[in-house]
């Protein structure tokens, strides 16, 4: 798995850790030092969650893969432990943008990245569980549209209550990497952010348009970006 992070030895992902930390604490230091000044106390209270919301990827998703409990089948597809008959997915968090988005694409190519690496992380998770088939999968993405999750196998569902609460909170993590995704500002709207899930079966059944559509899009980032 070509991720910068992982790929780093224990020493300098530590640093990089320590880094962002430090920086955290001189935001939220600085937010409440003007807060007093200015008195506008509201500056400190939004700063501290918003800072927290931004960093928490950088720390948990080291963490949780060093303990098992999410799984990388692609530098941008993630997986938690199956828990009674269902597996979570998810796409990469902020932190795995940063580390694994080519800095020279431009926002139609980090889109199609995006989309195959999810691809790519989907035929590994089916491989896995081929034969297990009744296992449920479930998933949430403001990346991939109805059209093409219904295309390899996905029913979409309503989103529920508390999963509409977390994405709220993590608007400003959702932002930077809305944008970091297009290449340029873009502010997600929380509305159009799908929840699909299938049976592996079902996704057995698509698994080989998935598979051409991988190759597809494998051929075109490697000609337009990698030329």
């Amino acid at each position: 798995m070509n991720h910068k992070f992982y790929n780093k030895n224990k020493k300098e992902r530590n640093r990089i850790l320590i880094v962002i930390a430090i920086c955290s604490i001189i935001i939220i230091l600085l937010s409440v030092i003007i807060s007093i000044y200015s008195g506008i106390y509201l500056i400190g209270i939004l700063t501290f969650p918003i800072t927290l919301s931004i960093i928490a990827p950088f720390f948990d998703m080291p963490f949780l893969k060093k303990n098992g409990r999410v799984i990388y089948y692609s530098t941008l597809f993630i997986s938690e432990k199956p828990k009674n008959g269902l597996i979570k997915i998810h796409g990469g968090t902020l932190f795995d943008y940063y580390f694994v988005i080519d800095k020279k694409m431009n926002g139609k190519q980090r889109t199609n990245f995006i989309i195959q690496q999810y691809l790519d992380g989907l035929l590994h998770l089916i491989e896995k569980y081929e034969n297990d088939k009744k296992i449920k999968i479930r998933g949430t993405s403001y990346i991939i549209n109805k059209r093409t999750a219904e295309k390899i196998g996905f029913e979409i569902v309503e989103t529920d209550i508390l999963q509409k609460i977390i994405l709220i909170y993590n608007y400003f993590n959702i932002l930077i990497s809305n944008s970091i995704a297009k290449n340029k500002l873009s502010f997600p709207n929380i509305n159009k952010t799908k929840t699909f899930d299938a049976d592996v079966s079902q996704l057995i059944e698509r698994k080989e348009y998935i598979e051409k559509l991988n190759k597809s899009l494998k051929s075109t980032i490697a000609n337009t970006v990698y030329n």
